[in-house]
C-alpha cells in the first residue's frame, strides 16, 4: 500500500534540507511556464503579507509541493515544480543584491540562510565552496533552457535580451527586490527573512511512482492548468516497458517540444491536427470533440500506438516549414515551391485554422508521394479558392467544419478535397462588397497580390494595409471631395493595397502623386505598377474601377479551381 508523508515546511526549511540531494522534474512533467504575471502576483502577495499578517505572527501559506522520494533520495517533483522553480529565482535575486552590498553582521546573516536553499554548503566552512552545486535539475527542459537557468542560479546574471521564462522572471525578481531595497531599505532584509520563515508549504511525499503519476493526472499547480499535452506525455511515459524506452521517450519528447517551440506551435495543436488524420483514417465525419476526450478514449488506446509519436514528429517537422522555414533535418521527399509558400501565406491569413486539418491529413497521406510537390500546390489553391469564396458566402466558422472533415476522409482515401458549394458569380461579385472590412478581407488582398503575374517574390507576413486615399482627412489629398463623401470609398477594395510595413511608414498619409516614389520601392507589383498610375490624383472613378479589376480577379481564380 502507498504511503503519503505530509509536513508543514517553511521555505528555508523545504530548501534547506536539499543538502547532496535535488529537487528532480522529470521527465513526464510539463516544461517551466509561469510568467510574469504569475510571478506579479506572487511577489504582490508577499509583499502585502510582509507588511500586514507578517508582523502579526501569521504565516503565509503557498500550498502543496506532492514529490516522489528516489533509490537516490532525491524529491521528483510531482506537483509544485512551477512555485519551486520560481522560488529559487526569487531568491537568487536576493542573494544577487546582498552580493553587492557591504558586508556587514546583517548581510552574512541573510546571505548564510540564503545559501543553503540554492546550493550544496561546505560542512565545515558553512559557505558555498561550488557554486554550481545547484538543488534542481530538469529532465524535461531543453539542454538550451537548462544550460540557461542553471546559468542564472550559479552566477545571478542572466541574458537581458533572453525571452524564455526562466531569464524574463529572474530579471523580473532581480528588479523587484532592487526597487523594494531603494524605495523600503530598512524592510527590506525583514521582507527576505519573511520569505524564507514566514512563507509555508506543505510537502506531500509518496514512496511509489505510480502513485505519483496518478496524482500528477489530477492536480494543478496554483491556477496553472495541465495543458492536453501534458497528460498525454505522462500517459505514454507510462506505457513504456522498460527505462531504456522511458529515455528515449522522454528525449523524442524534448525534440518534439524543441520543434514546437521554434515552430510557432505547441504541442497540443500538432496533437489536434493529428487527431483529424485519425479521424479520416477511421472514416469520422461526427462532430469535433475535445482533444482530452479524443485521446482518452478507450482508456488512451490512440497513445499507445506505435505509429503515433513518429507520425507527431513528423507533423511537427512539416508545420516547422510551413510556418518558419524550417526544413527538416530528417530526410525528406518533399520541397516547398514558391507556389505553394504563397498559397500557404494565402491560408495563414484565413479567419479560422480549419485548413490546417486538411492540409495535414494531406502531408501524412502523401508525404513520400513523387508527385508530393504539384500536387500539394493543387490542394492548396483548391483549398483556398473554396475556402475563401465560401466564407464570402457564409461567412462562420460552422459554414466549413462539415466540408473539412468531409475533405479530410477523402484526401486520406487520395481524392480531392468535398466542398458544398456551388459558384454563383453573380451572387458572389455582390456579396465581395460586403466583405471590405470583415475578417476575411486581409486574406482577399494578399490573395490579389499574388495573383498578379508579375509577383515572383513572397510577400512579407507583416505587410501593411495601405489606404490609397488615406484614411486620415487632409483636404489637401481629397482634391474637392468632401469628407462625407470620402468615407463612402476609403475602406472600399479599390482604395487599399498590401505594402511593406517600412514604406508605408514612409509613405505616410501623403498626396497620391507624392507617395507614388514610395510605391515605386515596392517589391509588391501591384503596389509597383500604381507607382505608374499616370495620373497624379486619385478619385472615386479610380477606386471604383480597381475594385471591378480586384473582384474579377478573384472570380477568375475560382472559377479556375471550384469545379
Amino acid at each position: 500500500m502507498a504511503e503519503l508523508h505530509v509536513s508543514k515546511k517553511t521555505i528555508s526549511k523545504l530548501f534547506s534540507e536539499m543538502q547532496n540531494r535535488k529537487f528532480i522534474i522529470p521527465d513526464y512533467q510539463r516544461p517551466y511556464k509561469w510568467d510574469n504575471e504569475k510571478c506579479e502576483t506572487l511577489w504582490k502577495d508577499i509583499e502585502d503579507f510582509a507588511s500586514s499578517d507578517a508582523r502579526n505572527g501569521a504565516d503565509y501559506f503557498l500550498g502543496t509541493i506532492v514529490s516522489y522520494s528516489t533509490q537516490e533520495k532525491n524529491l521528483e517533483i510531482i506537483d509544485g515544480q512551477q512555485r519551486i522553480t520560481s522560488f529559487l529565482l526569487l531568491l537568487r535575486s536576493f542573494y544577487k543584491k546582498l552580493e553587492l552590498m557591504p558586508e556587514d553582521d546583517d548581510v552574512i546573516g541573510l546571505k548564510s540562510q540564503l545559501a543553503p536553499c540554492i546550493w550544496d554548503i561546505n560542512p565545515i566552512s558553512q559557505k558555498v565552496s561550488d557554486f554550481t552545486k545547484i538543488h534542481i535539475l530538469s529532465q524535461v527542459a531543453t539542454e538550451e533552457d537548462n544550460e540557461t537557468f542553471h546559468k542564472i542560479l550559479e552566477t545571478g546574471i542572466c541574458d537581458e535580451n533572453a525571452q524564455d521564462n526562466y531569464s524574463k522572471n529572474y530579471r523580473y525578481f532581480k528588479s523587484k527586490c532592487d526597487d523594494f531595497a531603494e524605495t523600503n531599505p530598512l524592510q527590506w532584509k525583514n521582507l527576505c527573512v519573511t520569505i524564507l520563515q514566514k512563507c509555508i508549504v506543505l510537502p506531500i511525499e509518496c514512496d511509489i511512482q505510480d502513485t505519483a503519476l496518478t496524482i500528477f493526472s489530477t492536480l494543478n499547480d496554483r491556477g496553472l492548468p495541465l495543458a492536453d499535452s501534458d497528460i498525454f506525455k505522462a500517459q505514454i511515459y507510462k506505457y513504456q516497458e522498460t527505462e531504456e524506452k522511458k529515455k528515449s521517450f522522454t528525449n523524442i519528447w524534448k525534440e518534439l517540444m524543441h520543434t514546437c517551440k521554434h515552430s510557432g506551435i505547441t504541442v497540443d495543436d500538432v496533437f489536434r491536427y493529428y487527431s483529424h488524420v485519425l479521424r479520416a483514417r477511421k472514416n469520422d465525419k461526427s462532430k469535433e470533440v475535445g482533444l482530452r476526450r479524443f485521446y482518452a478514449d478507450d482508456s488512451y488506446a490512440r497513445l499507445k500506438e506505435s505509429t503515433l509519436i513518429p507520425e507527431i514528429m513528423e507533423l511537427a517537422n512539416f508545420w516547422g516549414y510551413v510556418n518558419k522555414n524550417i526544413i527538416p533535418e530528417t530526410e525528406i521527399n518533399y520541397e516547398f515551391t514558391f507556389e505553394a509558400k504563397k498559397f500557404l501565406h494565402c491560408l495563414s491569413c484565413y479567419p479560422n485554422e480549419y485548413w490546417k486539418y486538411a492540409v495535414s491529413v494531406f502531408f501524412l497521406k502523401n508525404r513520400n508521394s513523387v508527385t508530393f510537390n504539384s500536387d500539394f500546390v493543387k490542394l492548396l489553391k483548391n483549398l483556398v479558392a473554396n475556402l475563401f469564396a465560401k466564407f464570402i458566402d457564409s461567412p462562420t466558422v460552422n459554414a466549413i467544419k462539415d466540408d473539412i472533415y468531409l475533405s479530410c476522409i477523402s484526401l486520406n482515401n487520395g481524392s480531392n478535397l468535398q466542398f458544398r458549394f456551388s459558384l454563383n458569380e453573380e451572387v458572389l461579385m455582390k456579396q465581395i462588397d460586403g466583405h471590405f472590412s470583415s475578417k476575411i478581407s486581409r486574406a482577399l488582398m494578399i490573395l490579389d497580390a499574388y495573383l498578379n503575374l508579375n509577383q515572383t517574390e513572397l510577400i512579407s507576413e507583416s505587410f501593411d494595409i495601405e489606404h490609397i486615399l488615406p484614411k486620415k482627412w487632409q483636404d489637401t489629398n481629397y482634391n474637392g471631395w468632401s469628407i462625407d463623401e470620402a468615407k463612402k470609398y476609403l475602406d472600399r477594395f479599390g482604395n487599399k493595397i498590401v505594402f511593406e510595413k517600412k514604406l508605408n511608414i514612409q509613405a505616410g498619409n501623403g498626396y497620391f502623386g507624392v507617395k507614388k516614389q514610395k510605391y515605386r520601392e515596392s517589391k509588391i507589383m501591384n503596389v509597383k505598377e500604381l507607382s505608374y498610375y499616370p495620373k497624379k490624383d486619385w478619385s472615386k472613378e479610380d477606386i471604383e474601377l480597381r475594385e471591378i479589376k480586384f473582384k474579377e480577379n478573384l472570380l477568375d481564380f475560382f472559377k479556375d479551381e471550384i469545379k
